[in-house]
């Protein structure tokens, strides 16, 4: 039997924090009902059903399943058709170390290479930040955490880590979104910027580069309480 297909949800956010485009949409929901246990490794998810229940063609479900296979949350097989991949905590496990350590490096150099602007941009985008927090908004608050790290990506000035890092991102977006559901981490995620935001600031490229390694590592831990969570409900 098939596992049911979510509904598409109107607070849905897009990547870059604008209005989603269709296959964005159906991304981030699949993303949320995997990440929370509601669709179960092995499901199958039907190109069809998914199309007729977010009042779409099949276009943008074939692109955001393709960027789901990219992320590990399913497995396209030819003929057997898209099932919900199991989730690997070892895996998961080495992914956020190597994004800890991508993250740590990005901020060692943002702190000696970002201009007045771009350190004036970051000071705001976490600012922006709080009023997500305070009213427990997972959706704003990942788009403004996305916006807070890239502007760090950008602040090394260097294409290649830029990319690099931004490739991660993205192929661990899903887990990322999923970790703030975690219960007070809205809260601890901002501290943590906080935190990462003063040293940065005070030219300590070294107590950056260790605050930001220990601000992922602590999300890879809220994402297993989470994904522990769920599964006994």
């Amino acid at each position: 039997m098939r596992a049911p297909v979510i509904r598409p949800r109107p607070s849905l956010a897009a990547e870059d924090g604008v209005t989603p485009t269709l296959a964005e949409a159906i991304r981030v929901g699949l993303a949320d009902e995997i990440t929370s246990g509601h669709l179960h490794p092995g499901a199958e998810l039907d190109e069809h059903e998914i199309a007729k229940r977010f009042g779409v063609s099949r276009t943008p479900v074939r692109e955001a399943l393709r960027e789901l296979a990219s992320a590990g949350l399913v497995s396209i097989q030819p003929r057997r058709g898209v099932r919900v991949a199991a989730l690997t905590p070892d895996h998961l496990g080495d992914l956020f170390e190597l994004m800890a350590e991508t993250e740590a490096m990005c901020a060692r150099l943002a702190t000696y290479r970002m201009t007045a602007n771009e350190r004036f941009a970051l000071q705001s985008l976490h600012r922006n930040s709080l009023a997500a927090v305070r009213a427990d908004d997972v959706n704003a608050y990942d788009a403004l955490n996305r916006d807070f790290h890239a502007a760090i990506y950008r602040g090394t000035h260097n294409e290649s880590l830029v990319k690099h890092a931004s490739q991660l991102r993205l192929r661990l977006a899903p887990y990322r979104r999923a970790q703030l559901r975690s219960d007070q981490r809205l809260k601890q995620s901002h501290a943590e910027h906080e935190a990462i935001l003063a040293q940065m600031l005070r030219g300590d490229g070294a107590e950056a580069e260790l605050t930001m390694r220990a601000h992922m590592l602590t999300a890879s831990v809220a994402l297993a309480a989470y994904i522990e969570e769920s599964s006994r409900k």
